[in-house]
Parts: structure tokens; C-alpha cells; sequence
């Protein structure tokens, strides 16, 4: 009788398990397909998390997406499913749903639509010869999404009134916009200064090309302002509008998944590994340019079309943002672990495993 019951377990096993794919790795719920250990393992899976088709996903295929995982969850597959399949439908998810409250994200706020919803923001900062007021609406208006992108993305594990939110979000967006201006004002200033204090500028604000020159000044100068103007913005901008995470604390688990408690300390670190892929998030953008320019502005085409220049610039520092994007937020895995020895002592007591992790956030 146990030997019939134990056949009769293992077939229904068998007819929910996925069909094997020779193209995909067995599929495993809630894990990434890519292994996280390695830069190259984040980086593909960071792909699939701002590929940009996700924001064309339906209702009816994200709810269907959702009820294949949950079938896997249960056992109750029916036959057919390939292990490529239940990976897309993850890649779904994972796109389109917060990991902690399994809400959907503003399609303009998630990092699937940070590039496509970001583009026209980078063109208004590239237009040339503004005025104070374009270049602080230009300036508002990038913070501003950078800011929902940050609160979207955080970890919500802990609940957070609207008031945080609006605090959070002015904070974010003064403080940035007066250093990015203030940084684009003193620069522009820069040559009035004696020539000792000129040079103090120029190395302490990191400003490709001061000069004035038509043919790359302007290009060079509209470069920095085009996305992240300086990377003390950005920090408190990500500082700011995830504060509530520094007073409550974030969730953290075993590696069972089960709750371990809330600690202050990995809310700290979560800030410090998303603030660091913001300062890197501008660094392509400033070198690749530049170098991709200086041929382009060689070619007989924008010799004898000198008007060419800035759309042309436009269009390199987007596909060098499009590469930046996922290269910075690369950097840490977006399910960080950390030992159980280096936070509070009362999470250490509660827990026997070692090493506990934490959603990081985008």
C-alpha cells in the first residue's frame, strides 16, 4: 500500500514538474536565472528587469504570468509548460510587480521605463542656450523622476505614510536641484575668476570641457547637465527619498525565506549599495561620449552640417545611457546578503543561519 501511495505521489510530481528545455536552466521560483555571484550573472539579469518590451505586457498576460508561477508554487502545472516559459512569466513579474508588495509600479517609474520615459527629460536638459528657468524645469523635472523611480523601487517592507513620501520628495528634489544649478552657475562663472581659482573649480567640479567652443563646448558642457548633473545629487536624492528606511529599519530573511526581523543596519546598507550605483550611473555617459564624438565630428557629414551636432550627441549619450543603466545597478545584487554578526545583536540571537539577506531595491 505505501509503495502504491509513493508511485501514485511521484507521478503527480512528474505531471507538474516543467517540460526540460535545452535552451533554459531548470526553473527555480523567486530565484533569478542568472547566477548572482558573478557581474556578468547580475548584468543579464538586470536586462531582463529594464527590458523595455515588459511595459507592453497586458492585464490579461501579467495575470496570467502570475497564476503559471503560482500553479508551479502549488504543484498543479499543467502538462506542457517549458522551463522557458515559467522563466518569462517571472521576468514578468519581476518587471511589472514590487517584490515586497506585490502591487504594480507606475509604468514611468519602473526600471523598465526609466531609459524610454527618461528620454525626453534628456533632451530638454540638452537643448542649448537656456534660460535659468529651463535649465531649473529641465533640472525639476529629471529629479523628479528620479525621485518616484527611487521611492518606487525601495524596499517596502515596512509601510510608509504619504506625508514621509511628500517630505521625502521636496527634500529630494530642492536639494538636488540647487546643487545641480548652483554647480551649473559657478561653472558658467568660471572664467571671471582669477586664473588659481578658476583651477580650483575646474578640479573640484567635475565639468568635461568648459570651454566655449561650437563644435564641442556646448556639447561637452550640456553632457554633464544631460542626466546626472553632480553624484551628490543623486545620493541625496536616493538619501532622501528613502529615509524611512534608516528610522524603521528593513526586513530580513534566512535562507528559507522566513522573517528574521528588522534591522536599522541593513537599511544602511541597502542605502550605501544603491547610492554607490548612482554615482557610477553617470560615469559612461561622461566618457563614452566624448570619445564616440570625436570621430563622429570628423565625418564629412557633420563637417558640412554643423546643426547635426547636438541631435547626434543626444542620440550617443541615450545609447550610453541605455548601457549605464543596467552596468551600475549591476554592482550589488538586488537580494544582498550580509552576516548576522554585523547587525543587531537581537537579529543574531534570532537566527541560526549565518548570513541573512535583504531586498537591496533598484
Amino acid at each position: 500500500m505505501a509503495d502504491t501511495a509513493t508511485t501514485a505521489s511521484a507521478a503527480s510530481a512528474a505531471a507538474s514538474a516543467p517540460n526540460a528545455s535545452t535552451d533554459a536552466p531548470p526553473f527555480q521560483l523567486g530565484k533569478p536565472r542568472f547566477q548572482q555571484t558573478s557581474f556578468y550573472g547580475r548584468f543579464r539579469h538586470f536586462l531582463d528587469i529594464i527590458d523595455p518590451r515588459t511595459l507592453f505586457v497586458t492585464e490579461k498576460r501579467l495575470r496570467e504570468a502570475v497564476q503559471l508561477l503560482e500553479d508551479y508554487k502549488h504543484g498543479t502545472l499543467r502538462p506542457g509548460v517549458t522551463n522557458e516559459q515559467l522563466w518569462s512569466a517571472q521576468k514578468i513579474k519581476q518587471a511589472i510587480l514590487h517584490p515586497d508588495t506585490n502591487e504594480k509600479i507606475f509604468m514611468p517609474f519602473r526600471m523598465s521605463g526609466y531609459i524610454p520615459f527618461g528620454t525626453p527629460i534628456v533632451v530638454g536638459l540638452l537643448l542649448p542656450n537656456q534660460t535659468l528657468a529651463s535649465t531649473v524645469f529641465w533640472q525639476w523635472l529629471n529629479q523628479s523622476h528620479n525621485a518616484c523611480v527611487n521611492y518606487a523601487n525601495r524596499n517596502a517592507t515596512k509601510p510608509s505614510p504619504a506625508s514621509k513620501f511628500i517630505q521625502g520628495y521636496l527634500g529630494a528634489v530642492i536639494s538636488a536641484v540647487s546643487i545641480a544649478v548652483g554647480l551649473n552657475v559657478l561653472v558658467q562663472k568660471a572664467n571671471k575668476f582669477t586664473p588659481a581659482t578658476r583651477l580650483l573649480v575646474q578640479r573640484f567640479v567635475p565639468f568635461p570641457a568648459v570651454g566655449n567652443n561650437r563644435d564641442g563646448g556646448l556639447c561637452r558642457r550640456k553632457e554633464w547637465d544631460a542626466r546626472e548633473s553632480v553624484s551628490s545629487a543623486n545620493i541625496c536624492n536616493v538619501v532622501l527619498m528613502r529615509y524611512g528606511e534608516l528610522e524603521e529599519g528593513i526586513d530580513v530573511l534566512d535562507a528559507d525565506g522566513n522573517l528574521v526581523g528588522s534591522s536599522k543596519i541593513a537599511a544602511r546598507h541597502a542605502l550605501l549599495e544603491t547610492a554607490l550605483t548612482r554615482v557610477v550611473l553617470p560615469m559612461p555617459i561622461l566618457v563614452l561620449p566624448p570619445i564616440v564624438m570625436s570621430m563622429l565630428e570628423k565625418t564629412a557629414l557633420l563637417q558640412a552640417r554643423p546643426r547635426l551636432l547636438l541631435p547626434v550627441h543626444s542620440l550617443v549619450c541615450l545609447a550610453a545611457f541605455g548601457l549605464a543603466l543596467p552596468l551600475a545597478i549591476s554592482l550589488f545584487p538586488q537580494m544582498s546578503e550580509i552576516e548576522t554578526s554585523q547587525l543587531e545583536p537581537e537579529i543574531a540571537r534570532a537566527t541560526s543561519s549565518r548570513t541573512v539577506v535583504y531586498n537591496k531595491g533598484l
